[in-house]
């Protein structure tokens, strides 16, 4: 499979994601769902790695890697205990939009960051996610 299929298998399991959490947040604490679900996704993607990749690789990976590594997973963290407290809080037909704005973020951060050109493309797409996500999240 190529790129394409897997970010849209992606969109995929995030829309379920969304559904299942707000379902499965009703009665409990954001914060301890989302430890749940972390330990279910803890698990699920050490056996993933354990039966795909080759684990004595870890003790190879840079200084530099793994403290983006480590940045990475604290940002999604971060990113998951917002989203679950929203879903709390909001309408999940109203939440998710909001927060596929990353998109438009990364788009910029990727400029300001990994140096990426910003075509007119993405201008155009972004502002066309931005202007959708704030319809979908307001009306």
């Amino acid at each position: 499979m190529n790129w394409i299929a897997w970010a849209l298998l992606s969109a995929v399991f995030a829309a379920l994601t969304a559904i299942f959490a707000k379902i499965g947040i009703t009665g409990i604490d954001s914060n301890l769902a989302t430890a749940v679900r972390t330990t279910v996704i803890i698990v699920f993607t050490w056996a993933m790695a354990a039966s795909f990749a080759n684990l004595a690789e870890l003790g190879t990976y840079s200084r530099r890697t793994w403290a983006f590594l480590i940045l990475s997973g604290l940002a999604t963290g971060a990113s998951w205990l917002c989203y679950f407290r929203a879903l709390q809080l909001g309408e999940a037909s109203r939440v998710a939009p909001l927060d596929k704005l990353s998109v438009v973020f990364v788009v910029v951060f990727a400029a300001l960051f990994l140096q990426e050109k910003i075509t007119w493309h993405q201008v155009i797409g972004g502002a066309m996610i931005a202007g959708g996500a704030v319809i979908l999240a307001r009306y």
